[in-house]
């Protein structure tokens, strides 16, 4: 038993950290008559939740890596209702199989072009040193929704069943109920006009209204001329992508920092090129007025790891969101919570590649 500093969630407190068989319990005070923080024995570094990717694309990569990331949750944002359903509870087993995805390509073929429209291979783990495997929680959206001929219903990355084609209100509802009765967290719409035809704003409305009425909100894909904008004021909860199509004024930045919070995904952007500095302005100028950017990948979009990316990372820095922000970003679990990833950073200010996750020895140092 040692004390610890953890982060909550929004700054650093103290607690003490226990060991109960190989599992690390973590409280945040003392137990009755016991040593206080001050002469109990300390751990070195400081402890924080797992890290959230809030864009994920798990049949698109070698989702078994994930039990040995850093990433205690992750969020899938299109993918086949079913298949991710089953994935979802496997994912939180201790192990699961290393294998070809459910419904993903074969590694020698194109997967994600996605809005990006650059050919990509079949993701390709980096080399980490080994660690111990742990549950994953995983959320997710389930299938697109999207107008007939709408984007991604012509990609060819897209697994079968990924996507919905919606006519109309009444085909809308059955599609929001088919996800939430999957076991949806959100409801996911490309509004893409840049790659084909975008919802009206009666019908991405009632989209918005039948995912409201289980509980659900909508997180869009925009990109396009005026589809940040638009899809805001149609009630999207979430842009699954920091705006990259426009530099939106200063006045919408405040108007979007009050209802929308904003997925980074700023690294899928060649790094030199004009949708990534847009994109890095936006989030720039968003956080400043106050907005939520949160921490995501578009993993399975190209070569990134199936871990944190140190290119998103550096990419939210460029955007003027680093330390304690940065760590709001990733939205770390709960690490008062016995089910969640515990991991070790050397210091409060360290960066978050930096961190591991914490083992028994830890403890018996």
């Amino acid at each position: 038993m040692k004390a610890a500093t953890f982060f909550d969630g929004e700054g650093w407190r103290d607690g003490i950290i226990d060991l109960d068989g190989e599992r690390m319990l973590l409280r945040d005070e003392p137990p009755a008559s016991d040593l206080p923080f001050s002469d109990r024995p300390r751990l070195d570094g400081v402890i924080i939740g797992g890290f959230t990717d809030h864009h994920v694309h798990l049949q698109l990569v070698d989702h078994a890596l994930l039990h040995r990331s850093t990433l205690g949750r992750v969020v899938d944002l299109g993918a086949n209702p079913a298949v991710i359903a089953t994935l979802s509870a496997a994912l939180r087993g201790a192990k699961i199989a290393s294998a070809d995805p459910c419904g993903a390509k074969n590694a020698s073929e194109s997967t994600f072009s996605g809005a990006f429209l650059t050919p990509h291979g079949m993701t390709t783990p980096h080399e980490t040193p080994r660690r111990t495997s742990h549950p994953v929680s995983v959320e997710f959206a389930g299938a697109f929704l999207t107008p007939v001929g709408g984007y991604p219903s012509d990609r060819h990355w897209a697994p079968a069943g990924s996507f919905r084609e919606i006519a109309d209100t009444a085909t809308a509802e059955r599609a929001v109920g088919e996800m939430a009765d999957a076991g949806a967290s959100c409801i996911k719409v490309a509004s893409n006009s840049s790659a084909g035809p975008v919802f009206s704003d009666l019908l991405f409305r009632a989209i918005v209204e039948a995912a409201a009425a289980r509980g659900l909100p909508v997180v869009a894909h925009v990109e396009g001329a005026g589809e940040a904008r638009r899809t805001a004021l149609l009630g999207a909860a979430r842009l699954a992508h920091a705006p990259f199509t426009e530099r939106l004024d200063d006045a919408e930045l405040v108007a979007q920092a009050a209802s929308v919070s904003w997925i980074s995904t700023l690294a899928i952007h060649d790094a030199d090129g004009e949708t990534r500095s847009t994109a890095v302005d936006n989030v720039r100028r968003f956080h400043e007025a106050g907005g939520t950017v949160l921490y995501g990948t578009d993993m399975g979009n190209g070569p990134t790891p199936v871990d944190l990316n140190p290119a998103e990372l550096a990419a939210l820095r460029d955007g003027g969101i680093d330390g304690t922000d940065l760590l709001r970003a990733l939205a770390p679990q709960n690490p008062l919570d016995p089910a969640s990833l515990l991991l070790r950073l050397p210091a409060t200010d360290a960066d978050p590649t930096l961190a591991r996750p914490l083992t028994s020895a830890d403890l018996k140092a």
